[in-house]
C-alpha cells in the first residue's frame, strides 16, 4: 500500500485516522501499532513477523544492555544486537548478489534464492540498531514498555522510505504528546504537497525517464539523453522528497515530530553541501554510528579520506545489491575527498554559478550510475550524453521530447527551489491588507486545488511507482 493510491488515501487512512482521534491518549500507540502491522501486512503479510521478529529482539537487547551497563556484558549485547540486525537485512538483500558474484567468478551454479526485498527493511534496521547503540552509550533511555518500542520501528507513516527516525528524536513523543487543531492542520498541508510532488511531477516527468531509457542506448542523441536522466533526477527527488513530506505531514497529524530529509539540494555549490541537503537522515546517520566512531576528522588527514571512502561506500551498497550503487558511493566518495582536499588546501570555494554547474554536473552522471545497471549500458548511455552516437547532439526525436517537457521541466526546477516558499513568506509578513489576503485566500485555496489535481491524476493514472521501494 503506497499514500499515493485509492486504497490508502479513501480507505486506510480515513479509518484510521478516525480510530486514532476517538480513543483516549493511553490507547493512541495500541491503535497507531496494529493499523501500522495492518498498513505493512496489505502487501506482506508474511514479512511482518520479520518486523516483529527485529523489534522483539532489539527490545530485548536493549534491555540486557542496560542491565549490564559498564559491564563487558553490555558491550557482547551490543555486538550481539548489531549483528543479528545486520545479517537479517544481508540475507534478504545482498544473498542472491553475492550468489551471481560467486557464480560469475567461480563459474559455479549456486541457485539464487530469488526472495522479495522486505519492504522498509533498510529503514527500520537502522532504526532498531541506533536504538541499542544510543541505550549502550547513554545518549537514550531504555524502553521497557514492548507496546511503545512497537509503535517506534513499525509506524507507518515512516517506515516505508523514512525519514529514518533514531529512537532519542521520538522518546518523549512516543510516551506523550499533543494533537491540536493548528498541528493536524499544518500536518495535512504537509502531506497534499508531498502527495502533489509525488503524483503531480515525479510520475509525469518520470514517465519521460521511462520512454527514453526503455530506448536502444546505442541510437540516442545527447539531447534525448540528456533530457532523459535530467527527468529521472527531478523524479527521484520529488518522487522521494515527495514521500518524506507525506511521512512528516503524517507524523505531525499524530502529534510527531519527524526531523527534515530534504532542504533544497539542486540549488547547492560543492557535492559536499549536497548531500548535506539530501536524504539528511540517512547521512546524518551514517556521520553518528559510522563516521564519527572510525574517527571522523580527529585522527589526521589520511585517516579521515579513509573514512569517507569506507562510509560511501556503505552507503552505495545500503541504496541496493549491484555493483552500480557501489560504483555510484565510490564516485561520490572521489568528489567529496577531492572537496576536502581542494578547499583543505585553498581554502576557496567556487563561485556559486561554476559551483552549481560542477555540482549538477556530478550529481546527473552519478544518478546514470545509480540508475543502470550494467556497465555495458551505462557506457552506452555515457556515450549518447557526450554526443558520440551517429545521431550526434540533436536529432527530431529529442527536439520533440523537449517541446513536449518543456514546462513540466520549468515547473519542476522552480518547484525544486525555495521560490515558492520565499514568496509564501514574504506575502505573510508583509503588512499590507492585500498581501496577506492574498495569503490567506492561497493558504486555503492552494492545498485543496493541488488535493484535487492529485487525486484526480491517482484515479486516472496507471503510472505510479515509488522508486525506494527498490532500496
Amino acid at each position: 500500500m503506497v499514500f499515493s493510491s485509492v486504497v490508502f488515501l479513501f480507505r486506510f487512512l480515513p479509518i484510521f485516522m478516525i480510530c486514532y482521534y476517538l480513543v483516549p491518549r493511553r490507547m493512541k500507540n495500541f491503535v497507531l501499532l496494529i493499523g501500522s502491522l495492518f498498513f505493512y501486512a496489505w502487501g506482506e503479510p508474511v514479512y511482518v513477523l520479520l518486523m516483529l521478529f527485529s523489534t522483539v529482539s532489539d527490545y530485548l537487547h536493549g534491555i540486557l544492555i542496560d542491565r549490564f551497563r559498564g559491564k563487558r556484558a553490555a558491550k557482547v549485547f551490543l555486538v550481539s544486537s548489531v549483528l543479528i540486525n545486520l545479517l537479517v537485512l544481508g540475507f534478504f538483500k545482498y544473498a542472491d548478489f553475492l550468489t551471481a558474484t560467486v557464480n560469475g567468478v567461480a563459474g559455479t551454479q549456486i541457485p539464487q534464492l530469488n526472495l522479495p526485498l522486505p519492504i522498509g527493511i533498510s529503514f527500520y534496521t537502522f532504526q532498531t540498531m541506533s536504538y541499542t547503540i544510543d541505550v549502550y552509550r547513554g545518549e537514550a533511555k531504555v524502553q521497557k514498555n514492548l507496546l511503545d518500542f512497537g509503535v517506534f520501528v513499525t509506524m507507518f507513516p515512516q517506515l516505508i522510505a523514512g525519514p529514518i527516525v533514531k529512537y532519542k528524536q521520538v522518546a518523549a513523543q512516543l510516551a506523550d504528546r499533543r494533537v491540536d487543531v493548528h498541528k493536524i492542520s499544518d500536518g495535512a498541508k504537509r502531506f497534499v504537497v508531498g502527495l502533489a510532488k509525488k503524483v503531480l511531477i515525479a510520475n509525469n516527468i518520470g514517465a519521460l525517464w521511462a520512454e527514453v531509457s526503455a530506448m536502444e542506448y546505442g541510437n540516442l542523441s545527447a539531447l534525448t539523453a540528456w533530457l532523459g536522466i535530467l527527468a529521472f533526477a527531478f523524479q527521484i527527488y520529488f518522487d522521494f522528497s515527495g514521500y518524506s513530506d507525506m511521512a512528516i505531514g503524517l507524523g505531525a497529524c499524530m502529534g510527531f515530530d519527524f526531523p527534515e530529509n530534504f532542504n533544497y539540494p539542486y540549488i547547492v555549490a560543492s557535492v559536499t553541501e549536497f548531500w548535506r541537503r539530501w536524504h539528511i537522515s540517512l547521512s546524518s546517520w551514517f556521520r553518528e554510528y559510522v563516521y564519527i566512531p572510525l574517527g571522523g576528522n580527529r585522527k589526521g588527514l589520511l585517516r579521515q579520506l579513509r573514512n569517507i571512502l569506507i562510509v560511501w561506500m556503505l552507503t552505495g551498497i545500503w541504496h541496493g545489491a549491484g555493483w552500480n550503487f557501489l560504483l555510484w558511493g565510490l564516485w561520490f566518495a572521489f568528489f567529496l575527498i577531492l572537496e576536502k582536499l581542494f578547499y583543505r588546501k585553498t581554502g576557496n570555494t567556487p563561485s556559486k554559478g561554476i559551483g552549481m554547474i560542477y555540482t549538477w554536473l556530478v550529481v546527473v552522471l552519478g544518478w546514470v550510475l545509480f540508475e543502470i545497471e550494467t556497465p555495458q549500458k551505462i557506457a552506452a548511455f555515457l556515450q549518447a550524453m557526450f554526443g558520440m552516437n551517429p545521431t550526434g547532439f540533436l536529432d527530431g526525436q529529442g527536439l520533440y521530447l523537449g517541446r513536449e517537457y518543456l514546462l513540466l521541466f520549468l515547473l519542476a526546477v522552480v518547484a525544486s527551489t525555495p521560490f515558492v516558499h520565499f514568496l509564501t513568506q514574504k506575502l505573510k509578513r508583509s503588512k499590507t491588507g492585500y498581501a496577506m489576503a492574498v495569503y490567506r485566500l492561497g493558504e486555503k485555496v492552494i492545498p485543496a486545488a493541488l488535493l484535487l489535481l492529485s487525486i484526480a491524476y491517482i484515479v486516472d493514472a496507471s503510472y505510479n511507482p515509488f522508486l525506494y521501494f527498490r532500496f
